[in-house]
């Protein structure tokens, strides 16, 4: 195939990309928490790697996602109005979560990098991030609701993707508030119960829409093509849920009781013990829930690769964010429950998406290096012959529509 000018390459990068940093970002926390040898150097320096190869890439996607933006405003339009490519808008705060838990739990906790001017330079990032968050879910709810067009056949998992962006939001803090709370109780506790309400309400929504999920899938059947790959999408929401509950159940363990102020709930001295029992038995049951979609999500790729193959696009990375966290709950339950499945399972189940990752990445740099992977469906709504006589409109043979402009739509 041709080479592609950068210019169509930048007009056709779109939010999906940032799938890649979420799944990056969950390789880096594995090894971080892998249940075998994770605090030897050999761990740590793969951590870093994986850390630093996340968030070159990450400035690399911020950089080309500005440049397409103000080299192509219009774009904006189409893409938040496009029924399926919007919601990966929520990819770039998940993305950006994973970057500040290894820069939390590693660097800063492990390595005192910066000490405590570096903690709430990472804190003031994360509020940040809840605000991106905030928007994504509320905001791209209601544009479903009121601007796009979608129905039952349509749906995909996909639709998870707003929503899932506070329950990502939630871990993270719950990661930060066991850090801070070395440094002030006060705002680590704050952080917590902003964390519990994130997960509470992101937890909800998702529920809400992984039973409509189920209808669709039994009712219309499993999506064609490489859209089955959505199907491993549930894992999100539960896995990661599961792990922001568990971290909340161990904060309030350690927190509680206060010994200031006149909450009787506060207080007591069995609160904190209480709260994390039930903390646990939560995150249990939706690490049971998201092993019930794994086989669902299996036994749909085996029935669609018995009948085609399927093919290779950005979305193939949102394969791994999901199986990484189901696999980092898996062993944080192992180290709970001190219980070798547990343990055993994450680490073959870590192991499995690393495996992922590497098929994942190695099929990307072939395609990005003939720039054939970069398509924007929405850029198919645009109608490039309308008020210019020096634009032209062609389509690729996969289906991208690409464009001569010297206008910059």
């Amino acid at each position: 195939m041709r080479t592609r000018p950068f210019k169509d390459v930048i007009r056709n990068f779109t939010p999906a990309w940032f799938a890649a940093i979420m799944g990056t970002g969950s390789i880096s926390l594995l090894f971080h928490a892998f249940p075998y040898g994770n605090e030897t150097q050999p761990f740590i320096i793969f951590t870093l790697i994986f850390f630093f190869l996340n968030l070159t890439l990450f400035i690399l996607f911020c950089a080309i996602t500005t440049a397409r933006y103000i080299m192509f405003p219009d774009i904006w339009g189409l893409m938040i109005r496009h029924p399926a490519q919007s919601l990966f808008t929520g990819t770039f705060p998940m993305g950006a979560c994973t970057l500040l838990n290894i820069a939390v739990s590693l660097i800063s906790e492990k390595y005192r990098l910066g000490g405590k001017s570096f903690l709430y330079a990472m804190w003031g990032l994360w509020w940040l991030d809840v605000a991106i968050s905030i928007l994504c879910c509320w905001g791209m709810v209601h544009i479903m609701e009121t601007s796009q067009k979608h129905s039952l056949q349509s749906m995909t998992a996909v639709w998870l993707l707003p929503v899932v962006t506070l329950i990502v939001a939630s871990s993270t803090g719950g990661v930060l508030s066991s850090v801070l709370q070395e440094y002030d109780p006060g705002y680590a506790l704050f952080t917590q119960v902003a964390s519990v309400f994130l997960v509470s309400i992101g937890l909800s929504l998702a529920l809400m829409l992984l039973t409509i999920y189920i209808q669709r899938l039994i009712i219309i059947g499993v999506p064609q093509g490489v859209n089955v790959l959505s199907v491993f999408l549930p894992l999100g929401p539960t896995g990661q849920a599961g792990y922001s509950i568990l971290l909340a159940g161990q904060f309030f363990k350690e927190a509680l009781p206060l010994q200031h102020g006149g909450s009787a709930f506060m207080n007591d001295a069995s609160t904190g013990n209480i709260l994390c029992v039930i903390c646990v038995c939560a995150s249990f049951v939706l690490w049971a829930l998201a092993s019930m979609w794994i086989v669902f999500a299996l036994l749909a790729v085996c029935d669609e690769l018995r009948k085609t193959r399927i093919p290779f696009k950005v979305n193939s990375w949102g394969l791994i964010f999901p199986n990484g966290v189901y696999a980092n709950l898996t062993i944080a339950l192992g180290s709970t429950f001190d219980s070798p499945f547990f343990r055993i399972w994450g680490a073959i189940y870590a192991v499995f998406t690393l495996l992922l990752w590497s098929f994942v990445a190695i099929n990307t740099v072939q395609v990005v290096y003939n720039r054939s992977i970069f398509e924007a469906p929405c850029l198919q709504e645009l109608n490039l012959t309308e008020g210019s006589t020096d634009r032209k409109e062609c389509s690729s043979p996969h289906g991208t529509v690409c464009s001569a402009s010297n206008t910059g739509i």
